[in-house]
């Protein structure tokens, strides 16, 4: 492989997290800051976030939505964080708010965190529960923890958790 910089090279998504973990301030202000930092299209910086610690309100208004499948692990992560963005171009704030999101991730990495992103919940009803403004749309909710033990998961889970992590060859990406 290329030389890759350790804190992509180790990046993952995991679904085990520590259940007694707890995400600190000055960590979650780090992830946040670096969010912030993002590049963003004309530097509009469309994105907001609203930060759930395991067991406060937000968090709960937030695991709700998600399916049941992904709650069975996503109620273990420190925090649950959701990503929406603002804005007249949605393709462009999303856009947008995938780098910042990406930027948390990063730094998650570099704090010995870990982040597995969520794409599939109930955006409505994330938005009602938030009690989001007219026009911030949720688009990511971001589990944030300590790694868990594997083998706490459910067998399905725990086989997927523990087995190869495998990636598209480069040449499988690019146009020809």
């Amino acid at each position: 492989m290329p030389d890759l910089t350790p804190l992509l090279a180790f990046r993952w998504s995991p679904l085990a997290f520590d259940p007694d973990a707890e995400l600190t301030g000055d960590h979650a202000a780090s992830l946040l800051e670096a969010a912030r930092w993002a590049p963003s299209v004309g530097n509009a910086q469309p994105w907001r976030f609203a930060l759930g610690h395991r067991q406060d309100e937000t968090w709960k208004r937030t695991l709700v939505n998600l399916p049941e499948d992904d709650q069975r692990w996503a109620r273990h992560a420190s925090a649950l964080v959701v990503g929406a963005h603002t804005g007249g171009d949605p393709e462009r704030a999303a856009y947008d708010l995938g780098q910042a999101v990406a930027h948390l991730t990063v730094q998650a990495t570099a704090l010995g965190l870990h982040v597995h992103q969520l794409t599939r919940f109930d955006r409505a009803g994330l938005a009602a529960e938030l009690d989001l403004p007219v026009g911030v749309r949720p688009l990511v909710v971001a589990a944030v923890g300590h790694l868990g033990d594997p083998y706490t998961l459910p067998a399905e889970l725990r086989a997927r958790e523990t087995g190869l992590r495998h990636r598209q060859p480069l040449a499988a990406l690019l146009f020809r």
